[in-house]
């Protein structure tokens, strides 16, 4: 049966100073430590107890991982005091970090000694099979991680006060953890507010971050609940986590094919502004449809064809037009404007006379495209 974490006493871990002992006592030091490194070696020695429990007791039908885990954990830790004793010692006499230590991460430090210690700790049949390289070895210990964190058997606050010290003792280039000395403690306090170790919460809605001051632009800048502007310059002020479903699927912004693409326009536009293309385009998109109909047409023919179509778009324009003008007689209103209850529209001078024409010929040339493609399934079928 599993014990809970309230029955055991931990080892202290508590970095050692070589130091003259009266001159410790006049100071007071900061020991704030990297929120997220604290945390990071928490993970690693859950994950290591789990590991050396689950290889201790594979085949023992009288063990199991539960009955062993309070005993290991113990000795767990008193092997990760006396390596740290080793360390500091290595560190003092090198005047650096030792040099088979290949990683400069404290808790790639930590994590290389709990894998020494859990090696010392498989069974004989753990150690001439293949286990260490099967699947099923990896899910019982992820299962025995879960089991332990649903018991409460080693609670994160604790593992964490122990991590600290242990970040302390390996990290000796000062980069995870700060170790200012200071003569008050009025002097400690004011430092700890403006420390590049303390803790900070992301204020951004809906993140529960917490990290180091140190930190606080870094995180800034992966934040998936930090509010943004849209990439594409649309109006839209989003969170940072929802920006690539919006840039490919909402945004008016978003580049697309011109729909006259298949019969060779390769223009891509901001989806808003494809009646604008349509309109800018006309007489291009005209010429690539009759291209494309009139396949080995001469270039002349071909430009009699578009001639003819626009000469037809403007008659008709201009037979509404006088149209529109008889009404206008009829009713006395202001010059320049004509107005036709039927159609719902307006048209003002040239410009928006042009603008009608070009609607017409795009709503022409998508004709002609829907009409051919109609034949040619007809034909098929």
């Amino acid at each position: 049966m599993m014990e809970t974490d309230t029955c055991f006493t931990e080892v202290d871990l508590k970095p050692e100073k070589f130091e003259d002992i009266r001159e410790e006592v006049e100071k007071f030091f900061c020991m704030l430590c990297d929120k997220e490194m604290v945390h990071k070696i928490a993970l690693v020695l859950l994950e290591g107890l789990s590991t050396a429990c689950v290889d201790n007791t594979t085949g023992d039908i009288f063990k199991s991982s539960g009955t062993v885990a309070s005993d290991i954990r113990k000795k767990m830790l008193e092997y990760l005091t006396v390596r740290c004793q080793s360390f500091i010692a290595e560190t003092l006499i090198l005047g650096g970090r030792p040099e088979d230590e290949l990683s400069d991460q404290p808790s790639d430090i930590i994590s290389d000694m709990i894998e020494d210690f859990t090696g010392l700790k498989r069974n004989l049949l753990t150690k001439v099979s293949g286990w260490l390289l099967s699947e099923l070895r990896e899910d019982r210990i992820d299962d025995f991680v879960q089991e332990m964190e649903l018991n409460s058997f080693w609670l994160l606050n604790r593992r964490e006060n122990i991590a600290r010290n242990l970040l302390m003792v390996v990290d000796s280039m000062n980069e995870y953890h700060c170790n200012m000395k200071f003569k008050s403690e009025a002097e400690l306090e004011q430092h700890r507010l403006q420390c590049g170790s303390r803790t900070l919460l992301c204020e951004n809605e809906g993140c529960t971050a917490a990290y180091s001051a140190a930190n606080a632009e870094k995180h800034d800048l992966i934040c998936p609940f930090k509010r943004l502007p849209c990439e594409q310059k649309c109006s839209e002020i989003l969170i940072r986590q929802e920006m690539d479903k919006h840039c490919i699927t909402v945004c008016p912004m978003k580049l697309v094919n011109c729909p006259f693409y298949s019969i060779g326009c390769k223009a891509t536009v901001p989806k808003c502004n494809i009646k604008q293309h349509f309109s800018d385009d006309v007489r291009p998109h005209l010429r690539l449809a009759l291209i494309y109909l009139h396949k080995g047409a001469s270039t002349e023919n071909l430009r009699s064809r578009a001639e003819r179509i626009e000469l037809v778009s403007c008659l008709r324009i201009s037979s509404l037009i006088l149209a529109l003008m008889c009404l206008n007689s009829k009713v006395d209103m202001k010059p320049n404007v004509y107005v036709s209850s039927s159609l719902e529209f307006c048209v003002d001078e040239q410009e928006g006379i042009m603008s009608y024409i070009r609607t017409k010929l795009v709503s022409a040339v998508m004709y002609i495209m829907v009409m051919h493609e109609h034949e040619h399934e007809h034909e098929h079928a």
